[in-house]
């Protein structure tokens, strides 16, 4: 296992220092066809650049919401489509700059199509609307991309694709390989096949997720909000948050979790919190409105920035931190605390104590201390059904009486995040 994360971390490595250029696909967009739907709003300061780790940024993710894309009754809109478009295909033409879109919209835009006035509750009928819907999206991007020769890939990923080992560096070689050959990736969760337990449950989080994975140099969060308000933005008194250094800059700011056109399932709460991963894994965050994109990927000062707050890390463990869904947890004894928090170990059988849930070997588990705290989470390599027998026993005991096969770690150090 730890030979696979070596060549993940080589491959990334590699990206990192010899990273792919454009090809004659990201042309410069027409002049009959390009429009300029985010000028510079009144109470924008200069027009020049006053974020250098934006203009400077060659990978950059893209998130936008489904209130941006689609009516509120369901259904794309053509007009809005294309306009973020003109700005990302300018923003690609030079060839110095990659962009990955993780576009929300398919549920939304699938209501219609099949004569829904809401987006449903249902799990089912949600999977339905997005089987319908994303398709229409993809068709959509596809033909407005195509006014500048640009080639645009789908990549579908589910929370099952990302925390395993394996699934985590095809989807990196892939995104990587489709930026190489100078075709614009956009992202989506594959709503028709998540289920509860294997959903990120909203596009912010998927799109800082996504920022990490391809190594990204700048993530955009792009909604019908134009930014972090330090109170409701309706209300008189209140101002936008131009930089947030950190958390404890926003300690105070009541966030409000509810967007506002009713067909997505974010909203500021959401947005911020996909800010703070993003924002801890190195990568800066600018968040505003879809109509201010322009302004905000040339790097003036509109919307809120956030400054990095951690260091570029090439694992994938940041997937299992924010994108896992425990299947059951294992109780550990002090010993097995001290040394998988601060020895950094991998978890063996001795020192567990107890079993609850239901999980098969690869499912992540959370890992709980005695006051039952949840410690660290990881990949587990038994089946719920056999750790009862395994407590408490070292490794040479089991393999002694159960076999070769239980001569190894209940959870790997390299499947395995300590919990913050």
């Amino acid at each position: 296992m730890a030979t696979e994360m070596a060549t993940v971390q080589q491959d990334m490595n590699r990206q990192d220092a010899t990273a792919p250029t454009e090809t004659a696909q990201s042309a410069t967009p027409p002049t009959a066809t390009a429009t300029a739907p985010s000028a510079t709003p009144p109470t924008a300061t200069a027009p020049s650049a006053a974020r250098p780790f934006v203009t400077e940024a060659r990978r950059i993710v893209v998130k936008v919401g489904s209130s941006s894309l689609t009516t509120a009754a369901g259904g794309l809109d053509a007009d809005r489509v294309d306009a973020l478009v003109d700005v990302l295909a300018k923003v690609r033409s030079g060839g110095e700059k990659e962009i990955v879109l993780v576009s929300s919209g398919a549920i939304a835009a699938g209501l219609a199509p099949l004569g829904l006035t809401r987006r449903p509750k249902d799990l089912a009928r949600q999977q339905a609307a997005a089987s319908v819907g994303q398709g229409l999206l993809v068709a959509r991007y596809t033909a407005s991309f195509a006014r500048y020769g640009v080639r645009v890939g789908q990549v579908l990923l589910t929370t099952d694709d990302t925390s395993r080992r394996a699934h985590y560096r095809n989807a990196y070689r892939t995104l990587d390989q489709l930026l190489a050959m100078g075709a614009l990736p956009v992202v989506n969760e594959n709503d028709t096949v998540a289920t509860d337990e294997i959903r990120f449950g909203d596009n912010d989080r998927l799109a800082a997720l996504v920022a990490h994975l391809v190594r990204a140099d700048l993530l955009v969060l792009l909604s019908d909000v134009d930014g972090l308000y330090d109170g409701d933005p309706a209300k008189p008194g209140t101002s936008r948050i131009a930089e947030v250094g950190g958390p404890q800059d926003i300690a105070h700011v009541e966030i409000g979790s509810a967007g506002k056109a009713g067909v997505g399932t974010g909203g500021m709460v959401t947005k911020v919190e996909a800010a703070r991963i993003a924002a801890a894994a190195g990568i800066p965050v600018v968040l505003t409105s879809a109509s201010r994109a322009a302004d905000a990927l040339a790097g003036r000062d509109t919307g809120t920035y956030f400054q990095r707050t951690g260091r570029r890390s090439a694992d994938r463990l940041l997937w299992l931190a924010h994108a896992s869904t425990p299947q059951g947890s294992l109780g550990l004894d002090d010993g097995a605390v001290r040394a998988v928090v601060e020895g950094k170990k991998s978890l063996l059988a001795a020192g567990i104590a107890a079993v609850e849930g239901d999980f098969v070997a690869g499912d992540p588990v959370e890992l709980r201390d005695s006051a039952g705290r949840p410690v660290a989470r990881g990949l587990v390599n038994f089946d719920a059904k056999e750790l009862p027998r395994m407590l408490g026993r070292s490794t040479h005991e089991l393999a002694r009486e159960l076999g070769p096969e239980y001569e190894r770690e209940v959870v790997h150090r390299d499947d395995l995040v300590v919990l913050g």
